[in-house]
């Protein structure tokens, strides 16, 4: 799971940071989560490439979904014919028909609204879900969790061979697979040789929001959370009341959550080349691996059980 950050800064861009944009390349799946003004040349420039299967909206202010008419438009040049899905919360069907459509023409290849609500299972993917999560913000708003289903177990090979006595091999893919075998008069079972479920991996991005605990329970163990992180604490009162998060509030969340990595963004242009003050404050209430990405950071998402 390969993540790059498109955009980065608050509702207004900076030379430094372009509003916000998350792209994410799951074993080949290409999953945009949100797409403000400038997205598409923040593709171009950290090489994610246009190719995107989704595009999730977390909301409707313009930092978060003015990139769309121009993404679709630059498909259209392309030729793409695949459809593309834009999931949204409820109630935006009509906003983000408009953005299709702003430029008069029709897109040449499907373009489905799905609209959705927390608790909803956006995408069933290969081998993982897209969930929305409820979120606190002045609209309707949702987050994101990509969750990886279970893997097999590790298969002990060296017991298989060395001790069963069970040759390389068809038997190995049965067993691996979870169905018994025959071999030397006997019945082996899969848990003999291979080990318990490894769990997937989980990513959660918030979109803009306050914290919420319905965040911190998607993001239990998470391996990364994208969390809006606006103001540091001496912009707290601002942050209320814009519905936005602190840079100690969100590690609050990650720290309550258990999740291993965080990602603050979403960072407010009064702190222009300088977010230290955010990350400091994180740094004080989060045990774990805490970052404010610049705009083009690429990070790798191990899965849980390696180094």
């Amino acid at each position: 799971m390969r993540v790059t950050f498109l955009g980065t800064s608050g509702a207004v861009p900076t030379t430094e940071r372009n509003p916000s944009a998350v792209f994410v390349n799951r074993e080949g799946d290409k999953l945009l989560f949100d797409c403000a003004e400038g997205t598409q040349r923040q593709m171009m420039r950290f090489g994610t490439g246009f190719a995107v299967d989704h595009l999730f909206v977390t909301h409707t202010h313009g930092d978060h979904i003015l990139g769309i008419p121009g993404l679709l438009q630059t498909w259209d040049f392309n030729e793409r014919e695949e459809p593309i899905a834009i999931h949204a919360p409820a109630g935006t069907r009509g906003t983000i028909e408009d953005l299709v459509s702003v430029t008069g023409d029709t897109p040449s290849f499907p373009v489905r609204i799905n609209q959705i609500s927390a608790g909803d299972t956006v995408l069933d993917g290969d081998g993982y879900e897209v969930r929305a999560i409820r979120t606190d913000h002045r609209c309707a708003s949702v987050g994101y969790a990509i969750v990886e289903d279970d893997r097999k177990g590790r298969f002990d090979r060296e017991k298989a061979e060395e001790e069963l006595g069970i040759p390389p091999g068809p038997k190995y893919s049965k067993l691996h697979r979870g169905e018994a075998i025959e071999h030397d008069g006997r019945t082996i079972q899969p848990g003999e040789v291979v080990g318990p479920d490894r769990p997937g991996r989980t990513m959660v991005y918030t979109g803009d929001t306050r914290p919420t605990d319905a965040v911190v329970d998607a993001s239990e163990d998470a391996d990364l959370l994208v969390h809006d992180a606006t103001f540091a604490d001496d912009w707290a009162d601002r942050a209320r009341q814009t519905a936005h998060s602190t840079g100690r509030e969100a590690a609050a969340v990650a720290q309550e959550a258990g999740a291993k990595r965080l990602a603050l963004t979403h960072i407010s242009t009064r702190y222009g080349g300088n977010s230290d003050p955010i990350l400091d404050d994180a740094r004080e209430a989060f045990d774990g691996e805490v970052f404010v990405p610049d705009d083009g950071k690429r990070i790798e998402v191990p899965f849980p059980d390696e180094e």
